[in-house]
């Protein structure tokens, strides 16, 4: 019978995930690993096989987490169309305050992996196709309730706007100042297609 683990998996996890999203898949290092998570690397190795697993656990626990953050924005009670608009905000906000400028690791992890990782791939698709499921619903529900224009396709504008929101990330990383991510957030609420 094997020792048991003398370690949290999730706090692991988490220090793997800041490490990786701090340098990116090739550029974090095993020492860099071991020293983030406080585990040598035969522990390292042993709970989590390799440092592709690793990596793939950590993405896969953050597009988790952010696909449960856009859903408690967008679903709930009360109107759709406030929560739309809060949401588009929010996300400018949110890249505000990100003084480290790191960005969205899904999005990171897009740009150096996808196309090139399967594991990977699998991820971000499914992260993308539930984000714009997310958009898709609240914006017909928005339509239903009178909000919005009824006669475009929901799943076109969920697109839009997903894009949208990634280019908000991808200028705060670049380093966009607040007034132009607010601006940004703001002229997309004004071209949202009121009923």
């Amino acid at each position: 019978m094997g020792r048991p683990r003398e370690f949290d998996e999730p706090t692991v996890v988490a220090a793997a995930q800041q490490a990786f999203w701090a340098h990116g898949y090739a550029g974090t290092s095993l020492s860099e690993l071991t020293s983030a998570t406080g585990l040598g690397k035969g522990s390292l190795y042993g709970a989590f096989g390799d440092k592709h697993a690793l990596f793939v656990r950590a993405f896969d626990d953050y597009c988790t987490d952010a696909v449960a953050a856009v859903e408690a924005d967008l679903t709930g009670d009360g109107p759709a169309y406030p929560r739309l608009v809060a949401h588009i905000r929010n996300a400018a906000e949110s890249t505000i305050r990100d003084a480290e400028r790191r960005g969205c690791f899904l999005a990171k992890g897009s740009a150096e992996l996808a196309g090139q990782d399967e594991a990977v791939d699998q991820r971000i698709r499914a992260a993308f196709a539930r984000l714009t499921e997310l958009f898709t619903e609240c914006i017909s529900a928005a339509q239903r309730e009178g909000d919005l224009d009824a006669a475009l396709d929901p799943r076109r504008l969920a697109a839009t706007m997903l894009a949208t929101l990634r280019g908000i990330e991808a200028l705060g990383k670049a380093g966009a100042d607040a007034e132009t991510l607010r601006a940004i957030a703001e002229t997309t609420v004004a071209l949202l297609p009121r009923a």
